[in-house]
């Protein structure tokens, strides 16, 4: 493969050594470049064997002696870019075949990628990987990695993602573990399923690979209206909820004993569905899953609280009503009771989810839809609104709804606010 230069920085390496703009990098150290993993692993070292191609056809080696790591000051063509490698399971549980018809496309997509893992954390289930391009994830030494296993019993899990693939993930986790290489894990929980005596078995077979394991998030299965033709699943209750977390916590005493780690750590979910308190700061130690919702309560009530003790100005007084998912809503009350600043009335709207289902009670997955139903009567004098029911460019819902159309269409002003910053929660309430 051959990768353009777009730009080469006068004063990198990479031009100091003679390396043009035009001109295709071909191979470092004797090894193609598939795409960026690759060309950051390799432009690493100390000294560089750079096979090149300029325009006119002819090959040369540029030889580059620098500092470890530093980078050779290239831009290179989009050749580069980690194109999506696509999912290839049929998971009995997947939310993208839950979506409402006639969204927008990309809410469609399923990613299934290894180098997203190791760049952002997002989880993979490895059932889409060649033994050749795993044999590359150990070379390049792709730490850490995030990944779906569901189920370490492989012919419940081969059901589990309807993907006879799925059945090696035991192997490559071992794998991993021989090479050095850290991950940690999350568990879909389906009632009836792969909970019980199956879920001990996966904590068990995941701590014996304890420190390359690093940790498991359990979190429970999201279900929509919208299933017809779709496996036959039902969603936590509190009673079928606390084995799970009797369970849980079980193994955390284990693993604290044996390993020092708690290692497995139920989602935020699982505490609203049981009513249990959040456990403590230090029980989530690292956050190392904070991004799947485990530890996201804990974090902002802390934060939210340091805000609170802190000298600010006195709040403007007003009537400020804060919008939110069903299953926050109570856990949000005890903290507005607890810290918010004198002066504020403030009042918490859960908001049911009509778009996909009364069973969807997060905060993220509402609509604007339905917000303007439900909050178009209220009188208040401004509503505060997560920011996690936004796509990352603040702009629009999942209904494809914009938040200025939000805005226009309901009388009090609505304040977006970070979703996981309890002192801009603080700072919003304040005015």
């Amino acid at each position: 493969m051959a990768h353009k230069i777009l730009h080469a920085d006068p004063e990198g390496p990479g031009a100091q050594h003679g390396l043009k703009c035009g001109e295709e990098i071909l191979r470092i150290n004797g090894e193609e470049v598939i795409d960026e993993i690759d060309y950051q692993a390799l432009t690493s070292a100390e000294k560089l064997v750079i096979r090149v191609r300029d325009e006119q056809g002819s090959e040369r080696d540029v030889t580059i002696r620098k500092e470890d790591w530093e980078p050779l000051g290239l831009r290179m063509a989009d050749t580069m870019m980690c194109k999506p490698m696509w999912c290839k399971n049929n998971c009995v549980f997947c939310f993208v075949k839950q979506m409402k018809p006639s969204c927008r496309e990309t809410l469609y997509v399923k990613d299934d990628d290894w180098r997203m893992s190791l760049m952002m954390g997002n989880f993979i289930t490895l059932t889409n990987v060649s033994d050749k391009e795993f044999d590359r994830i150990i070379r390049r030494k792709a730490s850490p990695l995030y990944i779906s296993v569901h189920a370490t019993d492989m012919e419940l899990r081969k059901k589990l993602l309807k993907n006879p693939d799925a059945g090696k993930l035991m192997d490559r986790l071992n794998r991993l573990k021989d090479a050095g290489i850290r991950f940690h894990c999350q568990v879909v929980l389906c009632p009836g399923i792969n909970d019980g005596e199956h879920l001990e078995k996966t904590i068990h077979d995941l701590a014996a690979l304890y420190p390359a394991a690093q940790s498991v998030a359990l979190v429970p299965v999201g279900l929509t209206k919208f299933r017809e033709g779709l496996p036959q699943l039902s969603i936590y209750t509190k009673e079928t909820a606390m084995p799970v977390m009797e369970c849980a916590m079980r193994w955390q005493k284990i693993c604290m004993d044996y390993c020092g780690t708690r290692f497995v750590f139920p989602a935020d979910e699982f505490y609203c569905i049981t009513g249990m308190d959040v456990p403590s700061d230090e029980s989530y130690e690292s956050y190392a899953q904070i991004e799947n919702g485990v530890g996201m309560l804990r974090q902002f009530e802390e934060d939210l609280k340091y805000a609170s003790s802190c000298e600010h100005r006195a709040a403007r007084a007003r009537r400020v009503l804060i919008a939110c998912g069903v299953s926050v809503a109570p856990t949000m009350e005890k903290w507005l009771a607890a810290y918010a600043p004198k002066g504020v009335a403030w009042r918490v709207k859960p908001i049911l989810n009509d778009f996909f289902g009364h069973t969807v009670t997060v905060t993220g997955l509402l609509t604007g839809g339905d917000l303007i139903n439900q909050l178009k009567d209220e009188d208040t004098d401004e509503i505060l609104l997560a920011d996690c029911t936004l796509r990352n460019e603040g702009d629009l819902f999942l209904d494809d709804m914009s938040i200025d159309e939000l805005r226009s269409a309901l009388r009090p002003p609505v304040t977006t606010v970070p979703a996981q910053n309890g002192e801009a929660f603080f700072e919003a309430l304040l005015g």
